[in-house]
């Protein structure tokens, strides 16, 4: 059975295992304050051209997710997000669970636009009962969206325009981000970013590490305290270099040194894998008759196909559900992530052909 139904099927990168075995018996403080930590901050806030930047690193993508709405929100507002934005369909109700209700925006291939912001901001502060609704406070997307599209430089630099024109925080979970940053159509960069985003996220669990997520605040507007809402949320891990040793060897280069830029990382290299056999992947489909639902460049690959395929690839490969697109079709994923092997692609080829 070859497993394309997530990006984090495998364990981790083999040079974070190495690096964890080497440091094993080393004796350092416990969370978070130790060099490994330090200098994986250092290299994210590097690689971000932000040397300014608070950069935070916790155990998995639903707890940065809270922990940092969680930070931005005071308790009468809610957060805006494209209506199949992940925090309001596959979190379980976290957000809300944190008193915080998930404001949808409808969307375009899981993505929203800076005008949709505006209006749904206006609405609110010129209804005569504005004070009796939960009020917009921020801004998610993720980059890439749910369905792997991405955010344009112009489209993301509109929306981070508005937003600070209406003093609403914006905030971009890159649970995927290096899919995002190593796409051939990609034109947002880290220090891009960096400078448009107030808070994003970095993905480590599906992305090359064990788990973690690298929280970065690009200022320090929003970042006051933090550090006491990742104790309350039970994210402050006592084996903090644990974390810090995986985003250290990620964001270093090839050779273990500091590299020359974001695109030297081993984070994004590794990411350009992924990407380069799912682009292989859905010229393949489209060969073999399969209708592209959605025009990603990333890792995810959302295709339409008859039940009767679906059911006689089940046998062999293992891929998501995402809803049915009529009686006798149905739309599913399949991802590719930095482990995804030769072999694998070749067997899911031939499949398709036959």
């Amino acid at each position: 059975m070859f497993r394309f139904e997530s990006d984090y099927t495998e364990g981790a990168i083999p040079e974070i295992l190495a690096r964890l075995s080497e440091t094993n018996f080393e004796q350092t403080a416990g969370y978070g304050e130790d060099a490994h930590t330090e200098r994986a901050k250092a290299l994210i806030r590097k690689a971000c051209e932000a040397p300014d930047a608070s950069v935070w690193l916790l155990v998995g993508g639903t707890q940065a997710n809270r922990t940092v709405i969680t930070q931005l929100l005071r308790p009468h507002q809610g957060v805006l997000c494209a209506d199949c934005g992940h925090i309001g369909i596959h979190e379980s109700g976290a957000i809300e669970a944190s008193g915080h209700k998930v404001l949808p925006l409808p969307s375009d291939q899981g993505r929203v636009t800076a005008d949709q912001i505006e209006e749904a901001y206006t609405a609110h502060i010129t209804n005569a009962d504005a004070d009796h609704m939960v009020q917009p406070g921020m801004v998610y997307l993720s980059h890439p969206s749910e369905f792997g599209t991405l955010y344009t430089k112009e489209e993301m630099t509109a929306i981070s325009a508005v937003c600070r024109r209406l003093s609403l925080p914006l905030y971009i979970d890159g649970a995927r981000l290096g899919y995002g940053l190593s796409a051939a159509e990609n034109d947002l960069t880290l220090p891009d970013l960096a400078k448009l985003a107030d808070v994003f996220t970095i993905g480590g669990t599906k992305v090359g590490a064990l788990f973690g997520e690298a929280v970065v605040f690009t200022g320090d507007a929003y970042c006051r305290d933090f550090r006491y809402l990742i104790k309350q949320g039970g994210g402050l891990l006592a084996k903090g270099r644990l974390l810090g040793i995986q985003f250290e060897t990620l964001f270093e280069d090839e050779n273990g040194e500091e590299p020359a830029d974001a695109a030297a990382t081993r984070y994004c290299r590794i990411a350009a894998h992924a990407d380069r056999l799912a682009d292989r992947l859905r010229k393949t489909f489209a060969a073999a008759g399969f209708e592209d639902a959605y025009p990603s460049g990333t890792d995810q690959i959302f295709v339409k196909a008859l039940d009767e395929k679906l059911e006689s690839l089940k046998k062999e490969f293992a891929f998501s559900f995402w809803e049915k697109a009529d009686e006798s079709h149905s739309l599913v994923r399949f991802c590719t992530s930095w482990a995804t092997r030769e072999e694998a692609v070749e067997a899911l080829e031939n499949a398709l052909h036959h």
